[in-house]
């Protein structure tokens, strides 16, 4: 079985648009996103997130996505095949435009996921950089889930230019941080937090105190 929930054309801007799901995050940045990957179209190295990178620039692209049962067979027409694992950090997983102009939920479960991004024009797209409403399609892509337990993400095909600069970019990324260093980065985030409310707290009840604390 196949489910699409976005089938038709997207507007892009920037070259990008996302895969969200965690509700007090607003994305990932670029080199957040393919840290420690060896392929540049799709980033996962962000929990909960998914950084999509096209040939054009700004304009509408072709955008498919499936949802399936079982990992679908390569159609030897995509020119440009990258594969990543991904789990939604909640029950609500959304396609979403840059700066979050539009979007489309994509009703995936919180479980592990394999992600296939197939990509189709992706060169002139990028020599052309925008499309105008009038023009014909330049550039398309497909984002494939289906439940998988995670595995390192990999190139199964490269065939455009554009593709291949960013493949060099995403292998000159560090790798990310580990769970537990990002735990505990998380945990100092929180500390520094709870020390700035107390801060703010302490310094309003000195000015309710003519500068003076009670006693």
């Amino acid at each position: 079985m196949v489910r699409r929930p976005v089938e038709g054309e997207v507007h892009v801007h920037y070259g990008q648009i996302y895969v969200e799901s965690d509700p007090d995050s607003f994305g990932p940045d670029l080199a957040e996103a393919f840290a420690g990957q060896s392929g540049g179209l799709c980033g996962a190295a962000v929990p909960g997130a998914l950084w999509l990178t096209t040939g054009l620039h700004t304009g509408d692209v072709g955008f498919t996505v499936e949802v399936h049962d079982q990992a679908p067979p390569l159609d030897a027409a995509w020119e440009d095949v990258v594969e990543v694992s991904f789990r939604p950090r909640s029950g609500s997983s959304a396609l979403v435009r840059w700066a979050g102009e539009d979007s489309w939920e994509l009703d995936l479960e919180e479980t592990d996921y394999r992600v296939r991004y197939c990509a189709k024009g992706m060169d002139e797209a990028d020599q052309r950089d925008t499309r105008l409403d009038h023009e014909p399609q330049l550039d398309c892509y497909l984002l494939q889930f289906w439940p998988a337990p995670p595995e390192p993400d990999s190139v199964l095909r490269q065939t455009s230019a554009i593709a291949a600069y960013w493949h060099d970019y995403a292998r000159k990324q560090p790798p990310p941080p580990t769970p537990a260093e990002r735990a505990e980065a998380e945990r100092l985030a929180r500390l520094a937090q709870e020390q700035a409310d107390e801060e703010r707290r302490l310094a309003y009840e000195r000015w309710e105190w003519g500068g003076h604390l009670r006693k």
